[in-house]
C-alpha cells in the first residue's frame, strides 16, 4: 500500500472513531470515497455503492465492528465557473492568497479558499466547491498540496472537465487542468504560486500571468493583483468580465479567521471587475492601517498611532470617517491644536458629525468636558 493510500486510510479510521455511526457532511464523505475505494475496506468504512448522484457506505468501529450505513444524495457539481485565477505564497511573509476573475456571477463565493497557516486552492471550470473545503481541511491534517489533490481527484468522476490550484503552507504547489476543460485552457506552476485559466480567449493568457507576478514588486496582494490585470491585458476570459475577488491571509495565523484574514474582498458584478477590486484593495490598506493606529493608541504609543492614521489618509485622503476618527484619537492624545483642522474637514463634508460629536463623551470616546466639546463644535462654524 502506498504511504499516501496509508494517510488516506488512517483519515477514513480517525473519522469513523470519532463518529461511532456515519455522520459525516456530504463533503467530507464525497472525499473519502475515493479514499475507500482505493484501499478495500482493511480500516474504518466501506463504500457498498456509489454513483454521481449517491453514496452509501458502512461505518466501523475501533474494533472493527459495523456501527452504521448511511445513504447520500448529493447534486452534480457542474455551475460552469469559467475563469482565471492565481494562488501563491509569499516566501518572506508566509501570506497565502488567492485571487480570481470571471464572467460569472459573484466568482468569489465559491472560487478562493484559503485558510491561514494552512494553504490556499482554486476551483473552477465545471467548479466542485468541495474540492475547496477538502483540500484545506487535507492541507490541515499535514497533506502535502500534491497529495491533497491526488487524493481528491482520485474519487471525482469530473476530473476531466475541473480546473484545480492548490498552495501549501510550505509553499508546495499543484494544479489540474483536466482535458475536457473548454479552450483555451492550461495552468502554470511557478515558486511557490500557480495561474490557471480556462474559457479564455487565447493561450498567452496563464503565461502573461506568471510573468506579471514573478516582476511586480509590492506585497502579495499588489503581485496578484498584476497577474489578474495581465491575463485581461492578454485577452482574457473569451466572454467578457463581471466579477473578482481576492482573498489574503497572515503568515502568522492566531487561529482567529477575522485576524487572520489581511484582505478578504469581492466584486460580485461589475462592468470592469478588477479596476473595482483594485479599488477595495487600497480602501481596504487604509483600514488596516486605521485599525493598526486604534492598537497603538491602546498600547499608548502616540507616535505609532498618528503614523498609521497618516498613511491612512495619505491612501483614501477624502474618507470623512478616517479623517474623524484619527481627530477623536489626536484630542484624547491632548493635541486638539493639532485635531481641529481634521474636525473641520469632516464637519464641511457633512455636518452629521457635528452631531454625532456630542454623543461621543456619554460612550466614553472623548473626555466628558464640555470646553473640550464646544472647543471641537466651534470648528464646525469655520
Amino acid at each position: 500500500m502506498s504511504a499516501l493510500m496509508e494517510d488516506s486510510a488512517k483519515t477514513i479510521r480517525r473519522f469513523s472513531r470519532e463518529n461511532r455511526v456515519l455522520k459525516w457532511s456530504v463533503a467530507t464523505l464525497v472525499a473519502l470515497v475515493a479514499t475507500v475505494m482505493a484501499v478495500g475496506n482493511q480500516f474504518g468504512a466501506t463504500v457498498i455503492e456509489s454513483t454521481d448522484r449517491n453514496v452509501c457506505a458502512t461505518g466501523e468501529d475501533a474494533d472493527g465492528n459495523v456501527c452504521g450505513t448511511r445513504c447520500i444524495d448529493f447534486p452534480a457539481f457542474n455551475r460552469p465557473v469559467h475563469t482565471f485565477s492565481i494562488v501563491a505564497r509569499d516566501p518572506s511573509t508566509g501570506e497565502l492568497g488567492a485571487a480570481v476573475q470571471s464572467h460569472w456571477f459573484a466568482v468569489g463565493t465559491i472560487v478562493p479558499w484559503v485558510e491561514a497557516g494552512v494553504g490556499a486552492v482554486a476551483t473552477q471550470s465545471f467548479v466542485d466547491p468541495s474540492y475547496g473545503k477538502l483540500g484545506l481541511e487535507l492541507m490541515r491534517s499535514g497533506k502535502s498540496a500534491s497529495d491533497a489533490l491526488k487524493s481528491l481527484l482520485a474519487g471525482d468522476e469530473g476530473r476531466e472537465v475541473r480546473q484545480v490550484a492548490m498552495i501549501d503552507a510550505q509553499g508546495r504547489v499543484s494544479a489540474h487542468t483536466g482535458t475536457k476543460n473548454i479552450q483555451a485552457a492550461g495552468h502554470f506552476v511557478g515558486k511557490e504560486y500557480s495561474v490557471q485559466a480556462n474559457l479564455m480567449a487565447n493561450e498567452k493568457i496563464w503565461p502573461a500571468m506568471a510573468n506579471a507576478f514573478e516582476t511586480t514588486k509590492g506585497d502579495l496582494a499588489e503581485r496578484m493583483l498584476a497577474a489578474l490585470d495581465a491575463a485581461q491585458s492578454a485577452g482574457g476570459d473569451i466572454r467578457g468580465k463581471q466579477s473578482a475577488a481576492l482573498i489574503v491571509t497572515s503568515g502568522k495565523p492566531t487561529g482567529r479567521q477575522w485576524t487572520d484574514r489581511v484582505f478578504d474582498l469581492r466584486v460580485d458584478d461589475n462592468p470592469e471587475p478588477l479596476k473595482e477590486l483594485r479599488r477595495l484593495v487600497t480602501l481596504q490598506r487604509a483600514y488596516n492601517h486605521m485599525n493598526a493606529g486604534d492598537l497603538a493608541v491602546e498600547k499608548k504609543d502616540n507616535e505609532g498611532a498618528n503614523r498609521e492614521y497618516g498613511a491612512a489618509e495619505k491612501l483614501v485622503p477624502d474618507n470623512a470617517e478616517m479623517i474623524y476618527w484619527h481627530a477623536v484619537a489626536l484630542v484624547n492624545m491632548n493635541k486638539i491644536d493639532e485635531a481641529l483642522p481634521l474636525f473641520r474637514k469632516v464637519f464641511a463634508m457633512d455636518r452629521n458629525w457635528a452631531t454625532l460629536t456630542p454623543r461621543l463623551s456619554k460612550a466614553g470616546l472623548l473626555p466628558e468636558d464640555e470646553k473640550v466639546t464646544k472647543r471641537i463644535l466651534s470648528a464646525a462654524d469655520k
